[in-house]
């Protein structure tokens, strides 16, 4: 849990909380609970390095007011539209006993031990966030979902999740969180070092043959041309067909 101290403030003008910002504090409101609303101010550096994150807003903490500590949950945080520093945070008390609707963040583990990823599955997140009524006094950091024994085609609903005491989801029906979706090709299973070195070695022997039998038509290949350039030369060679010479003798 997070502690952060802030300071009571009296004046709530506009000029005056421009002066806060720029000694580097940030206004806020405290409010619910049976005590009455409390204007504070806090430390922009002590905010700065936990406002950014997705757990923010349902992440209990401890104010300390003037000595006075409080469970509080931060509820809204408004942002300058330029700098996108934040300007202003309600703050409100945790009652115990009485529920509150956060939006708590999904967190997803035991990636290598499912089947369906290892096998170039797709992880096919549905809802990165689930709205929840907890407690106050039993509000979850995160929801787990166990990725182990999940297959292509399996669709993790919310009823598959294993929530804290007195912890419901706002929606009645059982809706999907996420799914192991079938990639666009299938990934084949890897093979021991045994196989893949046996069948390295039964696919070099045909390569030699291969270059056996190229080698061949090579030689069959220059013996068809030496052929060819023989016979040739033999048609060259060849005397030229014999004209015969009919002679007519003429008679007196």
């Amino acid at each position: 849990m997070s502690n952060l101290k802030a300071i009571k403030r009296e004046n709530t003008s506009s000029g005056s909380n421009n002066k806060l910002r720029a000694d580097g504090l940030i206004p806020a409101i405290l409010y619910g609970g049976k005590d009455p609303n409390q204007n504070i101010s806090v430390e922009k550096k002590a905010v700065k390095s936990i406002v950014n994150s997705d757990t923010f807003l349902s992440k209990v903490l401890e104010l300390d007011v003037d000595g006075k500590k409080e469970k509080v949950i931060p509820r809204e945080v408004a942002f300058h539209v330029v700098s996108e520093e934040p300007i202003h945070i309600d703050f409100m008390r945790i009652v115990a006993g009485k529920k509150i609707i956060l939006e708590i963040p999904v967190k997803f583990i035991n990636h290598p031990d499912s089947p369906g990823l290892k096998r170039g599955g797709v992880l096919n997140i549905v809802r990165r966030k689930v709205e929840l009524k907890c407690p106050g006094e039993n509000i979850p950091d995160d929801i787990t979902v166990d990725l182990a024994g999940t297959d292509i085609g399996t669709s993790i609903k919310i009823s598959s999740v294993r929530l804290s005491e007195n912890v419901e989801p706002t929606i009645d029906r059982d809706f999907v969180i996420a799914t192991v979706a079938a990639p666009t090709v299938m990934k084949e299973p890897e093979k021991p070092a045994e196989e893949a070195t046996a069948e390295g070695a039964e696919g070099e022997a045909p390569a030699e043959g291969a270059e056996a039998a190229t080698k061949d038509g090579e030689v069959a290949k220059k013996d068809d041309k030496n052929k060819d350039s023989a016979d040739k030369k033999s048609e060259d060679k060849k005397p030229a067909d014999k004209k015969s010479i009919i002679c007519f003798y003429l008679s007196d």
